[in-house]
């Protein structure tokens, strides 16, 4: 009885790490490829140039984009598109995030509602790390 616990506690934590490391590995992949894919169309279609000049019409987001420019990534903490990824699902939940990209694309939501939410939520850290990703994935940095 007590070498078929000790088997059971070994093969749970060796599944537990498994889903663990599929965990990591799949929002990673599925981060970067939808990112990617998005940006990819954005090129494609030409607004890609409309969201640049948006920003730079757009002193909020103008400044934002240079406060970005500037961090140092080795103080930010997250770097990746995956990593990014977990911290808002985390911090907001899949379905709010859902529900805040649809308002967003439907107009529905202004940039000061978004911002509201993101703010309410993340740290003044990880605020700059999303801002330093969507810099570099807007200016191909």
């Amino acid at each position: 009885m007590k070498k078929f616990l000790i088997g059971t506690i070994i093969t749970l934590m060796i599944l537990a790490g498994l889903g663990y490391g599929l965990y990591i590995f799949g929002t990673n992949t599925a981060s970067e490829k939808i990112v990617d894919d998005y940006t990819a169309n954005l090129e494609d279609s030409g607004q890609m140039n409309d969201v640049r000049t948006m920003i730079e019409s757009d002193p909020e987001l103008l400044a934002m984009m240079e406060e970005a420019k500037a961090a140092d990534p080795n103080t930010l903490p997250f770097t990746t598109k995956g990593e990014a990824t977990r911290v808002l699902v985390n911090k907001l939940g899949v379905s709010k995030l859902k529900n805040l990209q649809a308002k967003a694309q439907s107009g529905e939501a202004s940039k000061e509602e978004i911002l509201q939410v993101l703010q309410e939520n993340l740290t003044e850290e990880e605020m700059l790390a999303l801002q330093k990703i969507a810099y570099e994935e807007i200016y191909n940095q």
